[in-house]
């Protein structure tokens, strides 16, 4: 089998686990599904929230240095405007000649064996022509031309130019735009970060690869304040903190690979970029974002709202407008990796198995609790008092007494079960249950009174 062969299988055996077993599903499926959206089942929307509040806790909660904000996703549409994103936040689009599907150049150009990196629209049309390239339907491709991928939409009972507003795109610019409200209202010592998590949604062109580029997601990003000429100490320093939140993530070291981002492909604004990319089942590729965004995002205020973004050093008349470090992390792609480093199929006493080795600290489900048989109203009982001291310690608790309990065991695996906990007959004698380690599948009894 050849290695995109592989890759494929391995991806599809994700997708088909994560929505058997209530971890994803497609959107709208029981009306056909919207291309680029996914629902989250119980299982999986446990796991998004384990990421995004374990993020929280080591870039916020746990530093001095962090205020938090949750900017509306509406917002006036100057906003876009200045930030330039009505007139440049586009991609190249090209279109089936025979059946009008439409497709991303750049993404036409990657499946055919073409780095689009760095390449004008005009080039990308240049390689497809030399390449003879195709649509994935083996038609002739359009010229491609700019799609703005901003989803467009109308505030207030008037449909005009003055009510047109926009769905954001990215949460960084709530945080721009709450910056000055944030320094007048505490007035942190630089460098300070603000910190927000939400929606975002893009109009891609060609949403693909599970819930690796979709139309709705969210994002964890951090506008890290700095003065200018002490920006290096701290993009090093974010960094190093990035590489730790990974690594609690459970992502093995050798799969994590950062690109230093050319000058050719770096955003105008940017005067360095890191790209962190995870090696997933579908290749390498981007897992976030690490960029020195200058003063442009706040000069972009200063000068179209025509409001003062300086920052005062303390004691001093020292006045500046800051640089900023932008981390960026979207969630989705965070989610899709954890599955993807934690997806298993191992062997046991010579039976193959599918386990989901999630860290303990991320597993939807912590402990699942079982009555050895559930036709003992005395197990039964007993496995109850277990849960449920069980559950108001750790919440995340299931209870399970369908069907033998090796059949238990292997669904406990496959959703990523650190601990099944069996009451059995001599649990009534010595109150002690016995608990399986989903990884190791070693047995081992304690007490009761332990477990509290």
């Amino acid at each position: 089998m050849s290695d995109k062969s592989e890759k494929n299988v391995e991806m599809e055996n994700i997708v088909s686990l994560a929505k058997r077993r209530g971890f994803i599903y497609p959107g709208s499926d029981v009306y056909g599904g919207l291309s680029g959206t996914w629902d989250y089942g119980p299982l999986g929307v446990t796991l998004k929230r384990n990421i995004m509040q374990l993020w929280w806790k080591m870039f916020v909660d746990d530093r001095e240095d962090m205020y938090g904000v949750d900017a509306a996703i509406l917002m006036n549409q100057k906003v876009w405007q200045a930030s330039g994103h009505v007139d440049t936040f586009v991609d190249p689009l090209t279109e089936d000649t025979i059946n009008h599907r439409r497709f991303r150049t750049d993404h036409i150009l990657k499946d055919n064996g073409v780095d689009p990196d760095g390449l004008s629209m005009e080039q990308m049309d240049g390689a497809i022509i030399e390449k003879g390239i195709k649509s994935p339907d083996g038609n002739p491709l359009s010229p491609s031309r700019t799609f703005n991928m901003m989803f467009t939409t109308h505030v207030g009972a008037t449909f005009d130019e003055n009510s047109v507003s926009y769905l954001r795109p990215e949460t960084a610019q709530g945080i721009f735009t709450n910056y000055k409200n944030v320094v007048d209202n505490f007035y942190p010592d630089l460098p300070f970060g603000i910190a927000q998590q939400g929606k975002a949604f893009r109009n891609e062109i060609s949403p693909r690869d599970f819930i690796f580029r979709s139309r709705e997601f969210e994002q964890m990003e951090i506008e890290y304040f700095v003065d200018p000429s002490k920006w290096e100490e701290s993009f090093e320093a974010l960094l190093g903190n990035v590489h730790e939140f990974l690594d609690a993530l459970g992502l093995p070291a050798d799969k994590v690979h950062e690109l230093e981002v050319t000058d050719t492909d770096r955003a105008h604004y940017s005067k360095r970029t890191i790209d962190i990319e995870y090696d997933f089942p579908i290749g390498k590729e981007e897992l976030l974002g690490l960029a020195y965004r200058t003063d442009f995002d706040l000069m972009n205020i200063q000068n179209n709202a025509g409001k003062g973004m300086e920052y005062t050093i303390k004691g001093t008349n020292t006045k500046f407008v800051p640089h900023v470090i932008e981390p960026s992390f979207g969630v989705e792609r965070a989610v899709m990796a954890v599955l993807a480093a934690a997806y298993t199929e191992d062997e046991v006493n010579g039976e193959k198995r599918i386990v989901m080795k999630f860290p303990e600290h991320l597993a939807p489900v912590k402990y699942c609790v079982s009555p050895l048989l559930k036709n003992k109203p005395e197990l039964v009982a007993k496995a109850r008092e277990v849960y449920q001291i069980l559950k108001k310690k750790h919440g995340n608790v299931l209870w399970d007494d369908n069907g033998n309990i090796g059949k238990r065991y292997r669904r406990q695996d496959e959703i990523g079960t650190p601990h099944c906990v069996v009451i059995d007959f001599e649990t009534l004698e010595d109150n002690a249950v016995t608990i399986r380690d989903r990884d190791t599948t070693e047995q081992t009894r304690v007490s009761i009174e332990s477990l509290k």
